[in-house]
């Protein structure tokens, strides 16, 4: 008897979540602004890179939304906390992915290589787009193969050019590269290990000794590792570490005699959370820069007016204003916010779906006129996407630690993309030919 009059109720209640469910997003309270799910790692080893850019992102958002949002659009951050761990990278996603309380996704920014990776199949079934800025999947840069990713403003291909351009500067000229031995210290990771195949392209090209060297995450022990490069009499290091790795690495290379003015780190081995732990044994490292640290661009300059000395800022440590990582955030909130207008541009003033975010990133232009707009220049190189290319023309700068500060030595530069094009995009279509994934059709 109780339990067949349980039996209503329970069906009941199930009708009752699935009514839920399957509301439109449009019946939510946040019907008329735009979800942005933040990755965040705020806790784990990699805090310290994390905390500084929510706060850059968050400010700018906040700042935009102060102004009136996105083209009337106001854009609602909602934080979920992944550890940076690819398993609640998973979670949030599936959190997210149909907006929150009316309000959609156009785009997730994501902020981590290994969930970039591990997204690929679900984001091309949900239609999803993914975007990853300075990171992601190198062979995304194929729009035919991989319509709902973007490694958008730089890649680690490039980095690896660019650093052995830099390198042939210091030596007189790329003749002068043969028989120089070059060793690449990385995170033994899919991040650390994707510059082993250009750099392998490079030594073949230019005569270099190539020298592979893993080191296991987090990179507490490295004693080895610069140990073997001193007994291989190495000439320069390619530091590709993350989070700890980085001091560490720094300080063991002092201890064994390997000058810092030789060792040219990666874009998240180059921050001031990388260098100050290592004291002066950093001073004179090198480092490959996307985000220039400075508060002296304008942008930074209204921001510290309305949102930092208002005590609006998200930083608890506002000292980390103009940092590295904190203007990586803010780079990333900028071309976030870019796609929205030109998604706006292309489909009206309103919060966009998921498809006219699809759109709205692969016509993307920020033009050098757009950068100065935003008060950029120096901050944020050009960007330009299209429905085949989904990166744009990725650029970075060399900097220099003094001791101090950050100090800029190049202008942007360019690495050899053409070089690694047939590469690059043969891994594309070795991914398409295992997922039986058929042409895309690129009519607009």
């Amino acid at each position: 008897m109780k339990r067949s009059k349980l039996l209503p109720l329970a069906a009941g209640a199930l009708a009752a979540v699935l009514a839920i469910a399957s509301r439109p997003a449009s019946a939510g309270e946040y019907s008329d602004q735009q979800l942005y799910p933040l990755f965040s790692y705020r806790t784990g080893p990699y805090a310290p890179a994390g905390i500084p850019q929510w706060g850059g992102i968050r400010d700018y958002i906040n700042y935009v939304n102060s102004k009136g949002g996105v083209d009337g659009v106001k854009i609602l951050v909602e934080e979920c906390e992944t550890a940076y761990t690819v398993e609640r990278a998973f979670e949030c996603y599936e959190r997210y992915k149909h907006g929150y309380e009316g309000a959609p996704v156009a785009a997730f920014v994501t902020t981590s290589s290994g969930f970039d990776a591990a997204i690929s199949d679900e984001a091309r079934a949900d239609k999803m787009p993914i975007v990853s800025v300075a990171g992601g999947r190198e062979d995304a840069v194929d729009g035919d193969v991989f319509p709902y990713q973007f490694p958008v403003l730089f890649d680690y291909w490039t980095e690896s050019s660019i650093v052995i351009n830099y390198i042939a500067k210091q030596v007189g000229g790329l003749d002068k590269l043969k028989g120089l031995r070059i060793a690449t210290v990385y995170h033994d990771s899919g991040y650390g290990r994707d510059t082993i195949q250009p750099l392998a392209i490079l030594a073949k090209k230019y005569g270099f000794v190539d020298i592979q060297i893993p080191v296991a995450d987090p990179g507490e022990q490295q004693q080895a590792q610069w140990e073997q490069i001193k007994q291989a009499n190495v000439d320069w290091v390619f530091l590709r570490a993350w989070g700890v790795m980085t001091p560490v690495a720094i300080k063991t290379a002092a201890r064994v005699g390997f000058p810092a003015n030789h060792i040219i780190g990666d874009i998240w081995s180059g921050s001031e959370e990388d260098v100050k732990p290592a004291g002066g044994a950093a001073k004179g490292y090198l480092a490959v820069s996307v985000y220039p640290s400075s508060t002296k661009f304008p942008i930074s300059q209204a921001l510290k007016t309305n949102i930092i000395d208002a005590g609006k800022s998200d930083l608890r440590d506002t000292s980390k204003f103009g940092s590295v990582y904190y203007n990586a955030g803010l780079v990333t909130a900028i071309i976030y916010t870019e796609i929205l207008r030109t998604g706006h541009a292309k489909f009206g003033n309103h919060p966009l779906t998921p498809a006219e975010g699809q759109w709205a990133t692969e016509h993307l232009d920020i033009t050098p006129e757009r950068v100065a707009e935003l008060g950029a220049v120096g901050l944020l190189s050009p960007i330009k996407l299209s429905p085949t290319d989904h990166e744009g023309e990725p650029a970075a700068k060399i900097q220099q630690w003094d001791g101090h500060h950050w100090v800029v030595l190049t202008g942007w530069l360019h690495g050899d993309r053409t070089l690694f094009h047939d590469a690059i995009f043969a891994k594309a279509q070795a991914y398409a030919k295992e997922k039986n994934l058929p042409p895309r059709d690129l009519t607009d």
